[in-house]
């Protein structure tokens, strides 16, 4: 993807920019395909100088400028309209991603309640099931517990008091 952006021209304390169109996978100060402009953040106003018919031309093209050179090539003069659209571009590509994400959350969420009633029906078809189960061990529980405590009592009746 093609970018506008700026790159860092200038010496330490002393930043000065040029407005430049660049891959977006080139690095800030790294190669560029054309210098359309540059600002000087340092002057009293700022100093913004860009070549509109190169700008317009890039926009047209495709070339996506950051939000920097979008804030500055509207400060420049440069119609509004093609910034906007350019920037509407990028945000609805990350919305777009964010949107799909939650569409397809909002699917799984959907798909998932729908799974539980028909859960929640074989838990209540196998839950009576096991409580006829549960009765029937416990009542051999209560003998075992029964038997133990009728044994305890009859070992004390066999010991001679002294």
């Amino acid at each position: 993807m093609v970018k506008i952006r700026l790159h860092r021209v200038g010496t330490t304390k002393k930043p000065s920019y040029r407005v430049v169109v660049a891959d977006s996978r080139s690095p800030r100060d790294g190669s560029f395909i054309e210098v359309i402009g540059h600002y000087d953040p340092l002057t009293d106003p700022p100093a913004i100088v860009i070549k509109q018919e190169k700008a317009v031309e890039w926009l047209r093209r495709g070339a996506m400028p950051t939000q920097t050179v979008a804030s500055l090539l509207s400060r420049a003069g440069l119609s509004d309209k093609l910034v906007s659209a350019s920037l509407r571009k990028t945000t609805d590509r990350k919305t777009l991603k964010k949107s799909e994400k939650k569409a397809a959350a909002q699917a799984k969420a959907a798909a998932k309640p729908e799974s539980k009633p028909a859960a929640e029906q074989a838990k209540a078809t196998t839950a009576p099931e096991s409580k006829p189960a549960a009765e029937s061990k416990s009542p051999k529980a209560s003998e075992t517990k029964a038997a133990t405590e009728s044994k305890a009592p009859k070992t004390s009746e066999t010991k001679p008091a002294a």
